[in-house]
């Protein structure tokens, strides 16, 4: 026996192996293997959580059935959960019971649940497409039953998709999820009993707003198609876990697509993407989507993995198509079955099933960073010929300095002057263009076209690849885009690239003591969008949702927060000036008015006025905070709610403390309302955030031992606010690095995840760096530091 592990030598071939272990699951702060939350017995076994209650072999290749019996005092946990079906149940001296659960699907033990606990249940029924009744029930804290309703309407709407899109349908007789308030993750996705954080669970109008209801209803998909993407088909080992979860995160986003309005839901798929992941990318954090090495594995539990990982299976499914995506998927889930598989082994079986091959794809896997794409387009009108001279080009990251061509699947539409589509009409010979796809696959490549007059070319239509993008676009052609493209993702991606480099070109005005370059073109462009009967209200509230401080920090060399805030603010008030009149159409116009609804044909109209009212705010004027401050007291439900105080967020004004305080008084019992109190203070930009954020550190209601919380304060601080967390005095990383301090010990895992917001290292000043590396090399240094926190500090510092 030793700190790692238990090893018994000399043993037979074959054996039966008994262990007794006991722990005390009350002194387990980290949140893995078994502990209490609120008084309940709940596990988290993913990644080696397992090992954290009983000795095993639990690398995920290793697969057995479960058989687990139950054994507890009746009256203060008569609900006891595991995985699978149950078996028995029956009663035991001094008001004790047993209760048995067995899986017939063999399992590796990442995917163990157990629950026990006083809570009450909401029921419902599901039946299969081959007919089958299963049982599905969510179990809460007393109280909380009504809170289900959205959870539960949303698993029964995976469950039917799933069968519907790939054919998936649920093999246990019933389905089981467990809210927990003490959790370190999301959700997981054990086999026949999910166990969620209870933020992903509860929602009613009063306390969840429409973004909490769309994570709500993603999440929950999410983890039901575990059931075949991760739980029927799992992982090898633990190098394969972008296998499962890329897989998994691309079907759920797929499903999000087909509930709402699918370019919107692209929208914040590559928002996410870019705030985190091309973040992750550019920094010392750097790794392929299928990692080569680990100290701790929680570490890889990444924006790369998951996001990156979702990206490269959608560009299979461009690559190959709708239908020979679905061939793909077939064989995967008929020959994988109860199988711990591996990355090649999905891309086998879509070579296979497509009767290709995928040899330069698989790069994607291996190799770190983010491509960047260089187009250069050149028309001759005498030949009617249009010229694409496309190059690929990516950025070293730690550990590769070198880079091979991937395979880039680039969608394009070629737009006319008069805004209309033009057909695509390749030069005969070209092999590389399938439909409206260009394949990529060299350092450099030319594409020619047909085209009768010059046209507007879009490219990379609906995100079809994690690149970045540069090209020969003028501003005006991108501002033509703006109001032109058909395609609704890049409409929205042109204007985002005429508000980066209007905002970029200033701040280097700035910097350089000159005057700031007025916008006059773009806000026409906005304004013609703002009018447009014909856009969908959720794409018109993206357009005016302008490139964030951390997205302008991220195209510059050497990160410049306070030149950064200062210009995005002005361009922002002068945008709000100059269209103040129709923003208050706008603003008038979109009021829903009926009962509350979470569907899209509520949440596009009140998101589009709720960022009407943040955009006339940002003016800082009397009759704005009035008008945000009224908002604040009529508002029906969360989201207007909180889009007041969000409104208000950065005023020193009386309007902000007394929504704030209204706000505080009401919720101050409810623990999910009250981490949005916590977060919009977190992400104030006013000057005395810093101080008032360690004041909430000392708050009667901030708990270090709630993740959800820790999450809520310091998460949004320094990932949420640019401005202050990057004070030249390092305050802001004080903050932080004191936490982490503190956390360690207790929650290395979320420790180590914190810690992951000073991989901006490298793209400061010298002062600041010299400030995060001192913090850095502190927490490093300190006594019995955490393999997590360990790795991550290492890598931040190298």
């Amino acid at each position: 026996l030793d700190r790692t592990g238990l090893t018994i030598e000399d043993l037979p071939q074959t054996f039966t192996l008994e262990i007794e272990t006991q722990i005390d699951p009350s002194s387990n702060t980290a949140l893995e293997g078994l502990y209490i939350s609120n008084g309940m017995f709940c596990t988290q076994c993913e990644a080696q959580g397992f090992r954290k209650i009983t000795y095993f072999l639990d690398q995920p290749d290793v697969m057995a059935v479960y058989t687990t019996r139950i054994i507890a005092d009746k009256g203060a946990y008569p609900i006891l959960l595991s995985n699978g079906n149950k078996t028995g149940s029956g009663a035991l001296p001094n008001d004790r019971h047993w209760v048995e659960w067995r899986d017939p699907h063999p399992k590796p033990s990442y995917l163990f649940a157990l629950v026990g606990g006083a809570l009450q249940h909401v029921e419902d029924r599901f039946t299969t497409m081959s007919g089958r009744d299963v049982i599905l029930r969510i179990f809460v804290e007393p109280g909380d039953e009504a809170r289900c309703a959205y959870a539960m309407d949303a698993l029964k709407r995976a469950m039917r998709w799933d069968e519907e899109t790939y054919g998936r349908e649920y093999d246990l007789d019933i389905f089981m999820i467990v809210a927990v308030s003490h959790f370190n993750m999301g959700a997981m996705e054990n086999k026949g009993l999910n166990v969620f954080n209870s933020q992903y669970i509860l929602a009613d109008p009063q306390t969840a707003t429409d973004t909490d209801y769309a994570r709500i209803e993603s999440i929950i998909a999410h983890e039901y198609f575990h059931n075949w993407t991760g739980n029927r088909i799992t992982c090898r080992d633990w190098f394969q876990l972008c296998l499962k979860e890329g897989l998994t995160v691309f079907r759920d986003q797929q499903f999000s697509a087909d509930m709402r309005v699918p370019s919107a839901q692209r929208i914040s798929d590559v928002r996410a993407l870019r705030a985190r992941q091309f973040a992750e990318d550019s920094g010392p954090l750097a790794h392929p989507v299928r990692p080569d090495s680990y100290i701790e594995i929680n570490n890889f539990y990444t924006a790369t993995v998951y996001e990156k990982g979702a990206e490269i299976v959608r560009m299979l499914h461009t690559i190959l198509g709708a239908a020979g995506f679905r061939k793909g998927m077939d064989l995967y889930f008929k020959r994988f079955d109860g199988c711990a598989a591996t990355v090649e082994n999905f891309l086998s079986v879509m070579e296979e099933a497509n009767q290709t091959k995928l040899t330069q794809f698989r790069l994607w896997y291996s190799q770190a960073g983010t491509p960047e794409i260089q187009i250069e387009q050149s028309y001759s009108p005498g030949a009617q010929l249009l010229d694409l001279t496309i190059s690929q080009h990516t950025p070293p990251t730690p550990g590769q300095p070198a880079k091979q061509p991937l395979f880039i699947p680039l969608r394009l539409g070629l737009i006319a002057q008069n805004g209309e589509d033009l057909p695509l009409k390749p030069q005969t010979g070209q092999s590389d263009i399938t439909g409206d796809v260009l394949h990529l696959h060299q350092q450099e490549q030319t594409f020619q076209f047909q085209a009768p007059t010059k046209p507007i070319i879009s490219i990379l239509r609906n995100f079809s690849a994690p690149v970045r993008i540069k090209s020969n676009l003028s501003r005006q052609d991108q501002v033509f885009l703006m109001g032109c493209d058909s395609d609704p993702f890049n409409r929205w991606e042109a204007g985002q690239v005429v508000a980066t480099d209007l905002m970029l070109g200033n701040v280097a005005a700035f910097q350089n003591g000159g005057a700031l370059t007025p916008c006059d073109a773009y806000i026409s462009a906005l304004q013609k969008t703002l009018t447009d009967p014909k856009l969908d209200p959720f794409l018109i509230a993206e357009t005016l949702n302008m490139p964030s401080e951390n997205d302008l920090g991220q195209m510059m060399t050497v990160l410049d927060p306070d030149a950064i805030h200062y210009v995005r603010t002005t361009f922002l008030q002068n945008i709000a000036t100059a269209l103040k009149q129709d923003l208050i159409a706008v603003y008038q116009n979109n009021d829903v008015a009926s009962s509350y609804s979470p569907g899209a044909e509520q949440a596009g109209p009140r998101g589009l006025r709720n960022r009407a009212l943040t955009l006339l705010a940002i003016m800082d004027a009397q009759e704005e905070r009035s008008r945000a401050l009224e908002h604040y007291n009529s508002a029906g439900n969360m989201t207007d709610a909180i889009a007041a105080l969000n409104a208000l967020n950065h005023s020193n004004s009386p309007e902000r403390e007394q929504a704030f305080h209204a706000f505080y008084e009401r919720w101050r019992q409810e623990d999910l309302a009250l981490n949005k109190w916590f977060s919009l203070q977190a992400m104030s930009s006013r000057a005395e955030t810093i101080t008032h954020v360690n004041d909430l550190l000392a708050h009667e209601l901030f708990r270090l031992d709630n993740p959800n919380r820790v999450r809520a304060l310091i998460g949004a601080f320094s990932q949420g606010n640019p401005s202050c967390f990057h004070s030249q005095d390092g305050a802001g990383y004080d903050v932080l690095a004191d936490v982490v301090l503190q956390l360690d010990q207790s929650n290395p895992q979320l420790a180590a995840r914190l810690l992951s917001a000073f991989e901006i290292l490298r793209k400061l000043d010298a002062p600041r760096q010299n400030h995060i590396r001192r913090r850095v090399e502190e927490i490093a240094k300190m006594p019995g530091c955490s393999r997590n926190t360990a790795e991550i500090a290492a890598k931040i510092l190298e």
